[in-house]
């Protein structure tokens, strides 16, 4: 990795299911939501690296929580949601801005999505997504501050990008979603290939992550709200009809809740 426009991405677990993205190179590393300072500083120390940049996604403590401690080590420039409460931000963005991190070469157009949070974020750039806790592999995030509709947009915005993007979200949730998205749509033979494959990378401990944009399409029912088999089940949890994908999505989205 000598080249400096060559990086990896490298999941750091934190909690009991929460992963730490640190994307990095030969000298230097950025991390994505560090709700504990602690495997940061220990790969860090490990590896050799300098910290240049921390990005957070949302307000919640575990994507956030370890960002004040890495500062007391480096002072680092914080990107984040304008809107949420975080005060160790020290870059606020909105939809529509970039974030460049010259040390590592790399350049992040910020999406707002909101429906988690109130003003959630996610980076793309680099073929890569970071996006918190909106999309999920098979799955997407509870709406704690949210609407429906916002919900519904962002994900559409997210599936509206390129099929090869790679996808890292915040948790490790993608065999219980698996579960769901089975239940929802039992005769999707890409999905049940999924629930294979990715069971065999859990019990080898390895991360099912990154998915991608086209995986998502495939596999995740709450990116095929207008697909017929989606649409049947919704109904059927209902016990009425659906009128639109919004209420379709509605419709799974409390489903999920109850699973």
């Amino acid at each position: 990795m000598s080249d400096k426009n060559a990086f990896e991405v490298v999941p750091l677990r934190a909690f009991r299911d929460n992963y730490i993205w640190t994307l990095r190179n030969d000298r230097y590393a950025a991390v994505v939501d560090p709700g504990d300072a602690q495997p940061v500083l220990d790969y860090l120390e490990h590896e050799r690296l300098e910290l240049c940049a921390i990005l957070a996604t949302h307000h919640h403590p575990d994507h956030v929580g370890g960002v004040a401690d890495l500062l007391a080590h480096r002072q680092i420039p914080v990107y984040g949601p304008r809107g949420e409460p975080i005060p160790t931000l020290t870059r606020a963005v909105n939809d529509g801005d970039e974030v460049e991190i010259p040390d590592l070469g790399l350049r992040f157009s910020v999406l707002g999505i909101p429906g988690h949070t109130r003003a959630h974020i996610a980076y793309y750039g680099a073929n890569s997504l970071f996006c918190g806790d909106t999309l999920f592999a098979c799955g997407c995030g509870r709406l704690f501050e949210g609407t429906v509709q916002q919900m519904a947009a962002s994900l559409a915005k997210l599936a509206a990008l390129p099929d090869e993007t790679l996808v890292y979200c915040g948790h490790e949730y993608t065999l219980a979603n698996i579960e769901f998205a089975r239940a929802v749509e039992p005769g999707n033979a890409e999905l049940n290939a999924r629930a294979a494959s990715d069971a065999d990378k859990r019990r080898s401990d390895h991360p099912t992550l990154p998915s991608t944009i086209a995986r998502e399409k495939q596999t995740n029912p709450f990116l095929r709200c207008t697909q017929p088999a989606v649409i049947a089940s919704a109904n059927k949890y209902l016990g009425a009809r659906a009128g639109n994908p919004e209420q379709v999505f509605a419709a799974l989205r409390q489903w999920k809740n109850e699973f």
